[in-house]
């Protein structure tokens, strides 16, 4: 098939977007591809078409397990065999997976970059005839990144088990600098990049300096009266607004990692169903999600970066309709991101306190642990050594980056079972064992392939049709565990620690400073740039975020608040320019009055002329001095 024919058949596109098919072609062609497109870009296609085209699998690196879940049943609704290797599966169920990869009709791996370190990982991929490397939110690589993720550095191994497979690395946010870090850590045999411009040309940008911003959210939800998602810093607040919204006849909902895996489910699914009109959420939401009617989108509270806030905004408008991405801000904001910055480095000291009380909380003894994975819960671990949720998550953030320890969010991981034993060795066990037969044949009735793979299963809905209890049925499987009839995995919705090296004496960790000083470094220039954002009046929205991606040569949006006001002096982009840059020049070198700084303006009328100082006024470029002459704030 032509991958023409081939995006009608999986995907029922006509046509590709801008840039998919150079994209999909350089992939065919076997060479290392950096694809930059923006969020609601149309990412996966660009790896999962050019492998339906190809023999072979591909290893697809992702960094989140619910990532990894959305696409992997985005691809089985197609026909498509695809897998996702997680660190909440059972080792025998890994081998399975495996096994199926290098003998079966698997097309797609999902693995954690953290898997690559595994032994048995590297040998059963060594096995896999493949055909392509897939990394997905590449900028996780690079240290220059946001959300710089050190296991990602573990993906260069496969250039060792796969020499000479072709890799696409795939972003929505990556500067130029973080792009070329990207191709060096991925060790690119050329440079390879294709850019799609990450301009949104049906996305407004505003930000409003609002300090009753809670009034302005229903005047703003209620004149768009449309499908939108609201994004705030922490839980707690997530139900506060959609309280207050619901009380104010707002369909909505809140959303955060914290809530059970059914009522996230079961919210989302009413979101995209738009049965609810708005999600109140963390940044826990929208990964991975295309609602394509999203009119607009609003940070309730100061994002911690423009990469981040660039991410969730383009969330809106992905039906190419005029859509808003809205921006809440006032002073207090500032305060509150400078704090929440400086609480995401916790001391030296106090990274070493939370590893040593991991420890003891795991009770490991010094020299064991590695490659070991135990449930992580955070609340009861914080309660137990009267810890700061807060630094200890960040504590255990730089432990990753020295190589320590790494983990996974929490990710709901129903309950599965697999026969150990084949069909005629169960009948003899049931012949045996009388008291089990009618349950063994009521799970044979309810759940086929058991004994080829792990197969989910619901213990409720096995103990209402047998006539027990829902605790019953779980003891009856975990019996028939024990027995080593079948393995019986229970449901899991914790996130996980796995120990990358064995455990040492919390007092020889070594963090290292000049790391630990680099990275705050760079959180700091980070938040000083989304302030700049959210404070800046004279520059078109989308040009100050263009050109934090790199692209200087940029036109005004003219939809934004920025260029709203602008569009009111009746000047054309080149007029306001040509008098906005000789004004810049006049009082680069001395302040003049305002009749001084109108007679100096050549080829320009006065009223023009007034009409930007004024602008310029208005967005505090121009202030008089003491001596009532006018000054270029700079």
């Amino acid at each position: 098939m032509t991958i023409q024919q081939l995006l009608i058949k999986y995907w029922g596109h006509g046509s590709f977007r801008p840039l998919q098919e150079e994209i999909i072609n350089s992939v065919l062609q076997g060479q290392d591809t950096l694809a930059l497109l923006p969020t609601g870009g149309g990412k996966s296609i660009c790896f999962q078409l050019p492998v339906l085209a190809k023999e072979g699998i591909c290893i697809v690196i992702s960094p989140l397990i619910a990532l990894m879940k959305d696409q992997v049943e985005n691809l089985h609704k197609k026909g498509i065999k695809a897998i996702a290797i997680t660190s909440t599966m059972h080792k025998r169920e890994i081998d399975i997976a495996f096994d199926n990869c290098i003998y079966g009709e698997v097309k797609f791996l999902y693995l954690s970059p953290e898997r690559l370190k595994s032994e048995l990982a590297q040998v059963r991929i060594k096995k896999m005839n493949v055909s392509l490397i897939a990394v997905d939110e590449a900028h996780c690589i690079s240290q220059w990144g946001y959300d710089f993720r050190p296991s990602y550095l573990n993906i260069i191994l496969l250039r060792e088990i796969k020499p000479g497979i072709p890799i696409v690395a795939l972003t929505a946010t990556a500067t130029p600098q973080v792009a070329e870090d990207i191709q060096e850590k991925l060790h690119f045999r050329k440079r390879n990049i294709l850019r799609k411009s990450f301009e949104r040309k049906n996305l407004s940008y505003a930000v409003l300096y609002e300090e009753d911003k809670l009034s302005r959210l229903i005047k703003i939800i209620t004149s768009l009266n449309a499908s939108g998602i609201i994004y705030v810093r922490n839980r707690k607040k997530t139900k506060e607004i959609a309280d207050f919204l619901k009380q104010n006849k707002i369909t909505t909902e809140y959303y955060h990692a914290g809530l059970t895996p059914t009522i996230r489910e079961k919210t989302q699914d009413n979101w995209m169903k738009n049965k609810i009109k708005v999600i109140v959420s963390t940044s826990a939401f929208g990964m991975g999600i295309d609602k394509p009617d999203v009119k607009f989108v609003i940070h309730f509270d100061l994002p911690h970066c423009l990469e981040e806030y660039f991410q969730e905004a383009g969330r809106a408008g992905r039906d190419e309709k005029k859509s808003y991405a809205i921006l809440l801000y006032n002073e207090a904001d500032r305060v509150e991101l400078e704090s929440s910055v400086n609480s995401r480095f916790p001391t030296i000291e106090d990274i070493k306190k939370t590893y040593q009380c991991l420890a003891n909380y795991y009770q490991l003894a010094v020299g064991s642990g590695e490659g070991t994975y135990y449930n992580f819960n955070i609340s009861d671990f914080c309660t137990t050594y009267q810890l700061n949720a807060v630094t200890v998550h960040h504590s255990i953030k730089f432990l990753e980056q020295e190589g320590y320890l790494s983990a996974s969010e929490g990710f709901y991981q129903a309950s599965k079972i697999h026969f150990y034993v084949n069909k005629e060795e169960l009948y003899k066990f049931q012949i045996e064992n009388s008291g089990y037969d009618s349950f063994i044949k009521l799970v044979l009735r309810s759940y086929s392939g058991v004994f080829d793979d792990f197969i989910k299963i619901n213990e409720s809905e096995i103990a209402q049709r047998i006539g027990i209890t829902k605790e019953e049925a779980t003891k009856t499987l975990e019996n028939l565990d024990k027995l080593q009839i079948l393995s019986y995995i229970k449901q899991n919705t914790l996130p996980q620690l796995v120990y990358a090296r064995p455990r040492v004496d919390g007092r020889d960790i070594l963090i290292s400073k000049g790391n630990y000083g680099v990275q705050k470094k760079r959180t700091v220039e980070r938040m000083e740039w989304i302030i700049h954002y959210a404070s800046s009046s004279h520059k078109c929205r989308s040009q100050l975020l263009l050109s934090y991606f790199g692209e200087k040569d940029t036109y005004r949006c003219g939809i934004c608040d920025v260029c709203l006001e602008r569009n009111k002096l009746e000047l054309n982009d080149i007029e306001f320019k040509t008098i906005s840059d000789q004004i810049k020049i006049i009082l680069g070198q001395n302040n003049v009055s305002l009749t001084d700084l109108v007679n100096s303006i050549e080829n320009s009328r006065e009223d023009k002329i007034l009409k930007v100082v004024q602008w310029l006024m208005d967005n505090d470029k121009l202030i008089y001095d003491e001596h009532n002459r006018l000054h270029w704030q700079k």
